[in-house]
């Protein structure tokens, strides 16, 4: 398991709460790291998933470790629900974005710090970044970068990516979308590449969707004094945890004018986290990668 330093693992762990025979899910298993601190603090099971066949494999020593209390399973954590064969479980844990060792890996090609073909897929399996931007048309690029990357030069690197097509490695790409904003690439404080490889990531993985409806099924899945645990490190998926904690904890929920909607009669979750939790400045020194993330968490009420 080197190379992967679970972010804000104590508060996580504080958080969910690990107790003594009940059962956990780790929907984003990665490289194992919340799994095995659940399984260390408290004589418990865990179903760990995971849509990385990479993942999967390196995991299963943890398997052999925890004989018996360990389960992997290859696929989307929107896919818990089934998993689980209609059982319930008393906690969700979900890691969102990419892995340590999915983004150090170059043949993955998650990265530009190193050059390898421009893949970006999670489960090695569909829609690859190449294929996207030497497919896409010009808007449909633009667009993706745009709101998915909050990039403000969207149109131009859109423009520059289909004047440089075919593109197949990601130091290629990383390039011409340097090159794409011209002098002012120079002021800025990260790579000029970092908000258009992130785009192109999340979009090749459908990550918002799989988040949506990943809580969702969730949902459906916890136990009364069930604990969803949420650690995001994007804005846009904190945002969508924060709305779907915040509008299934108030049993009236606010009406839109434009889309009235009846109050409901209970609430799915009491809020633990009012305000997303952050990691302290020593976490930020030691792993820097930690540094956007926020950790949003409900209780889930009877239904």
């Amino acid at each position: 398991m080197n190379g992967h330093t679970p972010v804000m693992l104590g508060e996580v762990l504080q958080t969910l709460s690990p107790k003594d025979g009940e059962h956990y899910v780790d929907g984003t298993f990665g490289g194992g790291g919340y799994t095995r601190a659940i399984l260390e603090a408290a004589d418990c099971k865990v179903l760990g998933i995971d849509r990385d066949p990479d993942a999967i494999a390196r995991g299963q020593k943890l398997v052999e470790h925890f004989a018996g209390r360990l389960t992997l399973v290859h696929g989307e954590f929107s896919r818990l629900d089934e998993f689980l064969g209609g059982a319930k479980t008393d906690g969700v844990v979900l890691d969102l974005g990419v892995s340590s060792f999915q983004f150090d890996e170059p043949a993955r090609g998650f990265s530009f710090q190193a050059n390898g073909p421009l893949d970006m897929r999670m489960s090695k399996s569909g829609m690859s970044a190449a294929d996207f931007i030497n497919t896409a048309e010009e808007r449909a690029l633009s667009d993706v970068i745009a709101r998915l990357g909050d990039e403000r030069n969207a149109r131009r690197i859109a423009r520059a990516i289909v004047a440089k097509r075919p593109i197949a490695d990601t130091a290629t790409l990383a390039q011409v979308v340097k090159d794409a904003q011209g002098p002012a690439a120079a002021r800025l404080q990260i790579h000029p590449a970092t908000r258009t490889f992130q785009a192109l990531r999340i979009h090749v993985n459908d990550e918002l969707g799989e988040l949506e409806r990943g809580l969702d099924a969730a949902t459906a899945s916890l136990a009364p004094d069930g604990r969803l645990v949420v650690v995001s490190f994007h804005s846009l998926e904190d945002r969508i945890v924060k709305r779907f904690l915040s509008e299934r904890s108030s049993a009236a929920p606010k009406a839109s004018r434009h889309a009235p909607e009846a109050p409901r009669d209970h609430a799915a979750y009491r809020l633990i986290t009012p305000r997303a939790l952050v990691p302290g400045d020593f976490e930020i020194r030691a792993n820097p990668r930690a540094r956007s993330a926020k950790l949003r968490a409900g209780l889930r009420l009877a239904a």
